[in-house]
């Protein structure tokens, strides 16, 4: 019996573990995004990637170094009082294909169709938490 116990204690604390560290894991920031066409693309030039892609600011950037790496973007909430509830969904994964320079205006500048998946467009812009994958 105390064996039975001592198990599921060890189970519930690596289950509360491995969700910390996934809460841990993700990164605030603020997403935008941009329209078609999408190519060509500062990291894949014409190759069509398809929708589910993004543009990295200088946060994410690193000299090229974020090209073609993927990351999961899920909406936390508004920056504007222009949509009161944008987000939607559960979030999306996107491949970073190309840069947002200076001045750009998100962490993340989505595709409009990655956006859509995690957002009202009309928000324009919303905080988001991401993270690699």
């Amino acid at each position: 019996m105390a064996m039975v116990k001592m198990s599921v204690f060890a189970l519930i604390v690596v289950g509360l573990v491995v969700g910390l560290v996934s809460v841990v894991s993700a990164i605030p920031g603020t997403a935008t995004f941009y329209t078609p066409p999408y190519v060509p693309s500062s990291c894949n030039g014409f190759q069509n990637d398809g929708v589910m892609i993004a543009a990295a600011s200088d946060v994410i950037w690193n000299n090229r170094a974020a090209c073609n790496r993927m990351y999961h973007v899920r909406c936390t909430g508004r920056t504007n009082l222009g949509v009161l509830q944008p987000c939607r969904g559960n979030g999306v994964t996107v491949k970073i294909v190309d840069y947002c320079p200076a001045g750009c205006a998100g962490t993340i500048d989505l595709s409009q169709e990655a956006f859509a998946m995690i957002a009202d467009p009309n928000a324009g812009k919303v905080n988001i938490e991401y993270n690699q994958v």
